[in-house]
């Protein structure tokens, strides 16, 4: 919405504002702190967006009443000119009357806005919306006289508060105030723009609802009572009393009217201020309204003879200081001094203030007039608007620290020319003032802004991603720093210290220049040679990142599926890296050529060679990846990929060594193409078996638009020959039977023609060798039937259909009887059986007799073959009618479910099965969740102890006798017996398996119930439930269950056999081998489980060995072995000097490994505690002998070059300085030489141990060193 003049821009301070309007002028101010100058430098630093956009207040501010311009004005001079359609109305929302919109009680403008635009469109009427200083909103509705009304009225339901109203009515006035069809409350609501409930007339509350603002509930109210009134059996009168007295009448606050009303019993209803009638209405009892009349005309007539009127000037901003908060300051003034205050309507535009009253008491009324008028100031400063947010301060802090000892003053802050506006009493406005432009000058004086010119499309990279870019520059320089990206604007503004603005203004400067020589190209890659690009685990894009640093490299992800690779930066390093990545694409594009060569499978061993020889140097004098199939595939291609020239090198050498062991030939036979596809066979399967039975032979036909006739057959000479002649003799066959020839019949004839299940027409192939082909639903002809085959046989398949379609088409009438009983079974179900049987016989026509006529007669009308087939079809079904019989089976109730199967299934495959109907009563409640309420299973016992059969226990049998027999003894066979099987408590919870699982899926396999008893009855019984053969089934397998269960327990005793063997410690790590090498051979061969005691344990010489018997004792004689040998080896200790272990060990061991495998012998070095000096030797006596004087021969050698070592350590080493304190003559420190203090070199490094060097935050230091203990404490 374009601006007009009665809109404004507010912006105002977060928690800051007050009111004056809301505050008592004669209550003493509270001590506060003096005020303090806010310190400038808080503005510098980066502020957040709550901070720079705090939100606005929720505190109230005065209000005056809403109030509408008369309609009279603007038609008063309606008769000089034409009337217009279109019509104006303005209005007012006061602040403490307005909605909350986004979220709080001020103005919303993105909201406010579109909602506007949302009654416009609903309505038609153009709305114009301004906020006024004080807050309130003012809204200007522009339409069609109906259109502005009901715009009016949704504006207040959204932009107003609503408040909620109940006013008792009799309720035979209800009919009254809805009016014909409703139509006066809806003129009564759109009037007042509130929506009015009326309880329906089944309700019998006499309560009617209002809901809307104020002002609209007031009009509501007075008119329902207007219209209640005139409609009331009590006394009635209307006084007609000018408008100005209304307010003596009333009284302040309305006391006098309310006296009244209290002490007689009455309804007075006078209407509120913002409607203009003077009528006042008194309702109730007779006596009580002619006592109420005769005190307001008594009144109306003394204020009439008293009244004077004196009239003041007031400046119309100041008028709402006179109203007060819900016009309590006119309220006051007309209690103390018993004069009414009469305001001009917020509309007009005179600043004229009525005063109405006794001439002795106007003076006093006047003095109150100018004292409420004046209380409130206002006074403008003037503020760059780019200043306001940092006088507002983080959070208001700079602003509350002005208003908080100035709470009657109210601070707003204005867009408009940077302004500053102070309203409140003169010297709290002059205090606040002062201190405002105090703080101004002093943030002028620290704070400056730069505009820089910038393109828009470079906005997004100046920010970076989540704002990195932009936040690193405020963060740095503390400048704030403003980009708006909605409206496209090219200048970014900074805001800061003039430091920190130069340095930002540099680094975006400096940003943008270099992305105005950046560049973007894309390259198409395809995607299939993306993750190659990138390499694994992206280490080759990294490499092409690495060697154009400067480049910003985006592929597309995966889901896209895009080949477009896009490349940004520096305009030079964009070309070298886009010319890189379109060789790289190229070479890939090369490297994925791809050809397949045939190669029989008994040569492919031959190709890849011993152990992958020849293969492996194909591959790498080729470049190539060649790819075989793998056993399980039925094919002999082999795949070659690569470079085009290098997989046609690849390809000839393979071939070349196929050929070298093979004969292989090519012959090449001619074949009709149309014979092709036959030869084939569907999906190829025939031609592949001919070349499987030839020993792999390449057989390849031409493609089918080439219209060649020529076959190649390629393999070993015999196998391709062989091919050859079968290929040749189905040839031949081929066309010998290529012969066709076709006949026409009509399409109701082919069922007759092919017969019940192809009977007929199976019976004429057999006969001629002919194949007869009839036409689809696809086909455009469907009476040409087409017969295939031989010259003679195609003949004489066509003779032989020629006789039956003549036949058929020789229309014949015939009939037959059939009893009336049956008739309906042919035609229920819309005639179904007369259909089908009309469908199987050429359509012939079947005609039972009218339903009411008694006739046995059946009209067939058709082919005469035709005719014939559907009689005698009839006659065998009236025969099987007349074999149907009905037997019962009697199965009780709480069986039916479980006979009946899921959806039916079981009852459905014994009806098809047998052709029979089956009949289950209906339930009757007599079975409670599956269970009976008796014990009779099979009936009811009768009172002589017979046992009554009853209705819903009997199952019925329709159809053919031996087949009804059949049926009923497979419906016993479904009814549920329980059987128990005793298995040992031991092994349920093995049958019932995890979460039920075993049990689960054998009921599932045998469709059968099993209950397991639960474990506290430690019961052996498992009862299973089902169809007899069933659970006999399932009996078995659990039976099997428990076999194989007991056939483990006696398998987990066998392998629990262990025994102990002694060995010494000592011993045990040659027995458990490097890494566990040698015990785990022995557990793996004898499969069992050997146990090491714990180092220090007291039974640790003993070694447990677990499992079979046999196995155990074998597994104890290979561990006894080995300490049988053990037992022969001696262990010597000699002594050799520590410092030359390090060199007898060697790097990583390698120089004592090859001395102990050189001499066989295993040599151990000191740990811990023992003598450093003394090693061990273990091994056979001559072994040890001799390793034992090599090791003392290299000690000696090496013992000779360390003791050279010291000795020329000794001479290197420099004298001792002299004594500390000794002195040269000059002062300094003999042998000290030049001195330089606090050097670099002469600093300690610091004491990681030191509270001094590393103290902990907020603690006190200390002095002396402790050791630090990592980790957590305990």
């Amino acid at each position: 919405m374009d601006p007009t003049p009665l809109q404004q821009t507010v912006m105002e301070s977060p928690e800051v504002i007050s009111h004056p309007q809301e505050v008592d002028l004669g209550a003493p101010a509270s001590p506060t702190d003096p005020p303090t100058t806010p310190n400038a430098d808080q503005a510098y630093e980066p502020l957040s967006y709550d901070e720079l956009f705090p939100a606005l207040p929720t505190a109230g501010v005065t209000q005056t009443s809403a109030s509408e311009v008369p309609q009279d004005n603007w038609m008063k001079h309606s008769d000089m000119r034409i009337a217009s359609t279109v019509i104006t109305q303005v209005f007012r929302v006061p602040y403490e009357e307005r909605a909350k919109i986004d979220g709080n009680s001020q103005f919303g403008e993105s909201a406010s806005s579109r909602i506007c635009a949302d009654i416009t469109s609903r309505t038609g009427a153009h709305i114009e919306i301004s906020s006024a200083k004080d807050q309130s909103l003012t809204f200007l509705v522009t339409g069609k006289n109906e259109a502005v009304t009901k715009a009016r009225r949704l504006v207040l339901d959204k932009f107003q508060t609503q408040a909620r109203h109940i006013i008792k009515i009799p309720k035979d006035h209800h009919r009254f105030i809805l009016g014909k069809k409703g139509k006066k409350l809806q003129d009564l609501e759109m009037n007042t723009a509130s929506k009015i409930q009326v309880p329906n007339s089944k309700d019998n509350s006499d309560e009617i609802i209002i809901v809307g603002t104020r002002e609209g509930i007031e009009k509501a109210v007075h008119e329902i009572q207007l219209i209640s009134d005139e409609q009331s059996k009590q006394a009635y009168e209307k006084l007609e009393i000018p408008k100005q007295y209304h307010p003596f009448v009333c009284g302040a606050n309305n006391e006098k009217i309310y006296a009244l009303m209290a002490d007689n019993n009455v309804r007075i209803n006078v209407p509120p201020p913002s409607v203009m009638k003077n009528e006042i209405t008194i309702t109730g009892e007779k006596e009580g309204v002619l006592r109420c009349k005769d005190i307001v005309l008594k009144c109306h007539k003394e204020m009439e003879r008293k009244c004077q009127t004196v009239s003041v000037e007031v400046r119309k901003s100041q008028h709402k200081y006179v109203i007060g908060p819900r016009g309590a300051n006119i309220a006051e003034i007309l209690h103390e001094t018993g004069v009414s205050v009469e305001m001009p309507s917020s509309e007009s535009s005179t600043g004229t203030i009525t005063l109405r009253g006794p001439q002795d008491k106007l003076g006093q009324a006047l003095t109150l007039v100018y004292a409420k008028a004046n209380s409130v100031v206002q006074a403008d400063v003037e503020a760059p608007t780019w200043l306001h947010k940092f006088i507002i301060g983080r959070k208001g802090a700079n602003i509350r620290q002005i208003t908080q000892d100035l709470p009657k003053v109210h601070v707003e802050f204005t867009d408009k020319q940077g302004g500053i506006n102070l309203e409140g009493p003169p010297e709290e406005v002059e205090k606040a003032r002062e201190k405002l432009e105090n703080m101004i000058a002093e943030m002028q004086s620290k704070l400056c802004f730069e505009e820089i010119t910038v393109d828009p499309k470079f906005y997004k990279h100046i920010i970076g991603k989540s704002g990195s870019n932009i936040n690193r520059i405020r963060n740095d320089t503390g400048v704030l720093i403003n980009i708006s990206e909605a409206d496209g604007s090219s200048l970014i503004r900074l805001e800061g210290s003039p430091e920190g603005v130069s340095q930002a203004k540099k680094e975006l400067e400096e940003l943008v220049t270099k992305m105005e020589n950046e560049k973007e190209r894309d390259i198409v890659i395809e995607q299939r040679f993306h993750r190659t690009v990138i390499g694994t685990k992206g280490d080759k894009i990294k490499e092409i990142r690495d060697k154009f640093n400067q480049v910003q490299i985006s592929f597309p992800d995966p889901g896209e599926q895009s080949d477009v690779v896009k490349i940004r930066g520096p305009k030079d390093d964009v070309d070298h890296c886009y010319t890189y990545l379109k060789k790289v694409s190229r070479d890939l594009i090369e490297s994925s050529y791809q050809v397949k060569v045939s190669i029989f499978r008994q040569f492919h061993k031959f190709i890849i060679g011993k152990g992958g020889a020849n293969i492996n140097k194909i591959r790498e004098e080729t470049s190539t990846r060649i790819d075989l199939p793998s056993e399980g595939q039925n094919s002999d291609e082999i795949t070659i990929t690569g470079k085009k020239e290098n997989c046609e090198k690849a390809r000839e050498r393979i071939q070349k060594i196929q050929d070298e062991l093979a004969s292989i030939v090519e012959v090449d036979i001619i074949i009709p193409a149309k014979f092709h596809n036959s030869m084939i066979g569907a999906g190829g399967k025939l031609i592949q078996s001919i070349s499987e039975d030839c020993g792999g032979v390449a057989i390849k036909f031409p493609p089918p638009e080439k219209s060649s006739d020529k076959v190649t057959i390629r393999g070993p000479k015999e196998d391709v020959y062989k091919a050859k002649q079968i290929l040749v003799d189905l040839s031949n066959e081929k066309q010998l039977a290529s012969y066709t020839t076709e006949v026409r019949a009509r399409q109701q004839h082919h069922r007759f023609l092919i017969g019940r299940n192809g009977a007929n027409i199976r019976k004429i192939r057999d006969a001629t060798g002919a194949r007869i082909i009839f036409p689809t639903e696809k086909d455009e002809d469907k009476e040409l039937i087409t017969i295939m085959g031989k010259k003679e046989s195609i003949a004489l398949a066509k003779e032989q259909l020629e006789a039956i379609i003549k036949e058929l088409d020789l229309i014949v009438e015939d009939t037959m009887t059939v009893d009336p009983k049956h008739h309906r079974h042919f035609v229920a179900r819309r005639g179904e059986v007369l259909r089908q049987i009309a469908e199987q016989y050429g359509g012939v026509t079947v005609s039972f007799p009218r339903s009411g006529v008694q006739s046995d007669r059946v009209t067939l009308k058709g082919a005469k073959e035709c005719v014939e087939g559907a009689k005698a079809r009839i006659q065998e079904i009236v025969n099987d009618l007349d074999e149907m019989v009905h037997i019962e089976v009697i199965i009780p109730q709480k069986y039916h479910r479980t006979v009946m199967g899921a959806r039916g299934s079981k009852v459905q495959a014994i009806t098809t099965e047998f052709e029979v109907q089956i009949k289950f009563p209906e339930k009757d409640g007599y079975y409670v969740n599956g269970e009976d309420g008796q014990a009779q299973v099979n009936g009811d016992v009768d009172g002589e102890g017979e046992v009554v059969t009853r209705p819903q226990d009997i199952v019925h049998i329709v159809g053919k006798k031996d087949k009804c027999e059949a049926a009923r003894a497979a419906l016993l066979n479904l009814v549920p017996v329980t059987v128990e099987e005793n298995v040992a408590f031991r092994h349920h919870r093995y049958i019932i398996g995890q979460k039920g699982e075993n049990v689960r899926n054998m009921m599932t396999d045998y469709d059968v119930n099993i209950q397991v008893p639960p474990a506290q009855e430690q019961s052996d019984i498992i009862r299973i439930t089902g169809p007899p053969a069933h659970t006999e089934r399932a009996r078995e397998a659990l039976r099997e269950k428990v076999r194989q269960l007991e056939d483990e327990e006696l398998d987990r005793q066998a392998r629990s056999f262990h025994i102990c063997v002694e060995v010494d410690p000592e011993y045990h790590p040659k027995i458990i081998g490097r890494r566990g090498a040698v015990i785990s051979k022995i557990r793996e061969k004898h499969e069992v489980n050997i146990q090491f005691p714990p180092r220090g344990d007291p039974k640790e010489h003993i070694i447990t060995i677990t499992g079979y018997e046999k196995n155990v004792n074998e597994a104890k004689a290979a561990i006894l072995a080995i300490t049988g040998e053990l037992d022969k080896m001696v262990k010597y200790t000699v002594e050799l000097d520590s410092r030359v272990h390090s060199r007898l060990i060697g790097s990583r061991g390698r120089a004592i490994k090859k001395v102990m495998e050189e001499f066989k012998v295993e040599i151990k070095f000191p740990r811990g505690d023992d003598d450093p000096n003394l090693v061990t030797i273990m091994g056979a006596a001559e072994d040890v002998e001799e390793c034992k004087d090599h090791l003392l021969n290299l000690m000696e050698e090496y013992m000779q070059d360390i003791v050279e070592k010291e000795d020329l350590e000794v001479y290197m080493t420099p004298k001792p300085s002299p004594v500390s304190g000794e002195t040269s003559p000059g002062g300094l420190k003999r042998n000290e030489g030049f001195v330089v203090s606090g050097a670099p070199w002469a600093q300690e490094a610091p004491n990681m141990n030191s509270s001094e060097d590393f103290p902990s935050m907020g603690a006190p230091v200390v002095t002396h060193a402790a050791p630090t203990i990592w980790g957590p404490r305990r």
